[in-house]
């Protein structure tokens, strides 16, 4: 269980600074569709970088295994980052953010009811502290005015999300990590060039370039690996549960980046979200210790 908390933590720190880049990137003048080509593009180049030096035969993959790897980075990594990116075109960072964290719910009660796993009180005891946090961390969303269109995207980006994750544990199993990463990445540029802009690769721009490799790396080649052994470690709906601090990093980058105000009710939401993911974890500790020594 310790393992699994550290590799979705690491994941979620590298997921929480992709609303910050996608934002720059708007700034910068690029389309959602321009940074996700990039940003999958560069996660693919250095990642093969990475599999060729490490080890050559991670790059093997069965037929069975890619028509996976191609379904989920062809239509449902495409489907999901897509209504992610346009939310976050009309709407503010944290009302996608707070819409986006309506998955742990979600996935635990997909896990419940496809893959049998058991809830418990206390994981509805920390899903409910996780969920009142994320509220809290993004109360002002409440306080918006919101664009229909982006709402309905990031309703689509939660409900896609949150049946990717579902997959992932059900058809990548026995796959390893970094080969899955580098397949469902290598599809998932494909479908972004394919559907978005493949002559701004002619004229990148110094900051354009910077972005999308910045996108690549941090929300694509880091956290995806990691969510991907996480799950492997600990199944989907206890990665989701721990991965929540990601709201927590958005919210710090938020404010060092985008000089966003942070205010008190934000700090006690982050200290929900935080207690939220060590009560699992906790027990599963004294459970651990109790059966190691009677």
């Amino acid at each position: 269980m310790i393992q699994g908390l550290v590799y979705a933590i690491i994941s979620a720190f590298a997921f929480g600074s992709m609303a910050i880049l996608v934002k720059l990137g708007y700034n910068a003048g690029m389309s959602g569709s321009v940074m996700m080509q990039y940003r999958f593009t560069y996660a693919v180049l250095v990642l093969l970088v990475v599999l060729v030096i490490k080890d050559r035969s991670l790059l093997r993959i069965s037929r069975a295994a890619l028509g996976k790897c191609a379904f989920i980075g062809l239509i449902v990594y495409w489907l999901q980052t897509t209504c992610f990116v346009n939310a976050l075109a009309t709407i503010p960072a944290s009302t996608t953010s707070l819409v986006l964290y309506g998955h742990p719910v979600v996935v635990t009660l997909l896990s419940a009811f496809f893959l049998k796993m058991k809830i418990d009180r206390v994981m509805i005891f920390s899903l409910t502290l996780v969920m009142t946090g994320c509220c809290l961390v993004f109360y002002d969303a409440f306080l918006r005015e919101v664009d229909f269109t982006g709402l309905m995207y990031a309703i689509g980006a939660m409900a896609t999300f949150s049946g990717y994750l579902i997959l992932i544990q059900v058809l990548l199993k026995g796959l390893k990590p970094l080969t899955a990463t580098f397949y469902v990445m290598l599809f998932a540029a494909v479908a972004f060039t394919l559907s978005g802009e493949p002559s701004a690769w002619l004229h990148p721009t110094w900051d354009h370039v910077t972005i999308g490799i910045a996108l690549g790396v941090i929300p694509g080649v880091i956290a995806v690996t990691f969510l991907y052994i996480a799950i492997e470690k600990i199944g989907s709906a206890y990665a989701c549960i721990f991965s929540s601090v990601e709201p927590v990093v958005t919210l710090a980058a938020a404010a060092l980046f985008l000089n966003e105000d942070v205010v008190l009710l934000q700090i006690g939401g982050a200290v929900l979200i935080i207690a939220g993911i060590v009560i699992p974890n906790a027990r599963a500790l004294i459970i651990k210790r109790k059966v190691t020594n009677p």
